[in-house]
């Protein structure tokens, strides 16, 4: 196992620990959460090299935290408002999550599309995660028009930098980035292995000129995108490529571990 120890070395000789998150998005009531997560704790038990997180919606977070008590399991919240309370119907504040989750999704692809998130809503959404000590996992990636007119570079720079205005190293570490190409989400579409590696490497190489070069490489990066048991390894092997965040494959307790162990 020696090469995937140096793998996950960074220039200074320190580990990257992989971390993968799985998105529910819309999907499960509370007993298919229980029920999951009753087998899930069981097939990962004896897996601690590995941050494990699910992406639940928030009704499934209070019962999920009660049955993951105790595990290597995490929770994050898949959305988050930036006030702490108000008149803001149908929002959740940091407030309410926080006591559940340690980690929150912000930028999503499908927040960005759906409900018009702009870079400006999200780098607030950072800020107040980061006052209330909450880890986030950050989105980026490119369409597939963008991808086909060679625009990914482009549009990840300005979602990176916009979304990280004004947010320090220190808080950078508590950051996991995620490229996610949204033309392979929920499509069956997987970018290649290689392509993969190169967009993370020049995310990577991104933040070393907004910051600096160890902060740039303890920084993890990680590959969502129709992630799967048949392409986790190919995706893993990669210089820069951290850890997964699978959607689909993620509803299926037995898929999903079956991810993690090949990882």
């Amino acid at each position: 196992m020696l090469f995937l120890v140096c793998k996950y070395k960074n220039k200074g000789g320190k580990m990257r620990k992989k971390f993968i998150a799985g998105n529910w998005k819309m999907n499960k009531t509370v007993d298919e959460a229980k029920e999951y997560a009753s087998n899930f704790k069981e097939l990962i038990s004896e897996i601690n090299n590995i941050d494990i997180v699910l992406c639940a919606p928030f009704t499934l977070l209070p019962e999920l935290k009660n049955s993951t008590q105790g595990t290597n399991i995490k929770l994050a919240a898949q959305n988050m408002y930036f006030e702490d309370s108000g008149a803001y119907t149908g929002e959740i504040s940091p407030l309410m999550i926080k006591e559940f989750c340690d980690y929150v999704v912000v930028g999503h692809s499908e927040r960005r599309k759906y409900f018009n998130e702009t870079n400006s809503i999200l780098n607030k959404k950072i800020k107040k995660a980061l006052v209330h000590n909450i880890k986030i996992i950050f989105c980026c990636g490119e369409t597939l028009e963008e991808n086909e007119s060679e625009q990914t570079q482009k549009v990840i720079q300005k979602q990176i930098t916009e979304g990280l205005s004004d947010i320090s190293k220190e808080d950078l570490n508590q950051m996991v980035i995620a490229y996610e190409p949204v033309w392979a989400i929920g499509t069956g579409k997987t970018a290649t292995p290689e392509l993969a590696e190169d967009v993370h490497s020049f995310i990577r190489n991104l933040i070393s000129e907004l910051y600096d070069e160890e902060t740039s490489q303890n920084l993890r990066i990680i590959y969502g995108g129709s992630v799967k048991p048949e392409n986790i390894e190919g995706l893993i092997i990669k210089e820069n490529i951290d850890g997964a965040l699978p959607g689909g494959a993620s509803l299926d307790p037995i898929k999903f571990s079956e991810i993690i162990k090949k990882m």
